[in-house]
């Protein structure tokens, strides 16, 4: 149960299990992002948003198994794409710098459009009109990409990963797009996401 009083999930009830399943929880994403005292569900201070999103990005392609032919050839870079107006800056750069995942590299592009956009394993979508949102997603949702935004409705729409910074951080996700196009998620990132929309339905994780 949650300090207001509410339930954490479903099946807590009070239960003191689903607390300690929660508190690791917590723990798993302090590591995950590197970032000392985030956790999701809980407040935080950060001095730049984007720095949290930029550590979620880098390490998708570690939580995250896409099908083979979805990955670049031999130790060919990640490719993690901004489609619309970028919000990072040299903040990605920065986060990227020196890192690898699976004994890959990651190489960032940034397109104002998508027919500009060059086959990547992670898209994060940053388009404020929900029309330009929903025409690309009819088309990545077809292809076996990441999708990413802090945009609202961005789940119902075909998205796969949703979040949103402030004092909080929430990540919701389609695990029903996800397996549509034959990406796994890791059951870590599920235990710490606020929602979960699977068979049609989103549950409320905490």
């Amino acid at each position: 149960m949650s300090a207001n009083g509410e339930l954490c999930c479903e099946h807590c009830a009070g239960n003191r299990v689903c607390s300690r399943r929660n508190a690791k929880a917590a723990l798993w994403l302090v590591a995950l992002l590197l970032l000392p005292g985030l956790a999701v569900g809980q407040e935080v201070v950060v001095d730049n948003p984007y720095k949290v999103k930029a550590a979620f990005l880098r390490n998708f392609a570690h939580y995250v198994v896409w099908p083979e032919q979805a990955l670049p050839a031999g130790n060919a870079p990640w490719c993690i794409g901004i489609l619309g107006p970028d919000p990072f800056g040299d903040i990605l750069e920065t986060t990227l710098r020196g890192r690898t995942e699976q004994g890959r590299t990651f190489v960032i592009v940034r397109a104002a459009t998508l027919a500009e956009l060059p086959p990547c394993q992670i898209v994060f979508m940053t388009y404020a009109d929900p029309a330009k949102r929903r025409t690309a997603l009819a088309v990545l949702k077809q292809q076996p990409v990441l999708t990413v935004s802090d945009e609202p409705e961005f789940l119902p729409d075909g998205g796969v990963i949703g979040f949103q910074v402030t004092d909080r951080v929430r990540m919701s996700i389609n695990l029903d797009q996800a397996r549509a196009v034959s990406l796994t998620i890791q059951t870590k990132m599920l235990e710490v996401s606020s929602e979960i929309l699977e068979n049609g339905e989103m549950r409320r994780m905490r």
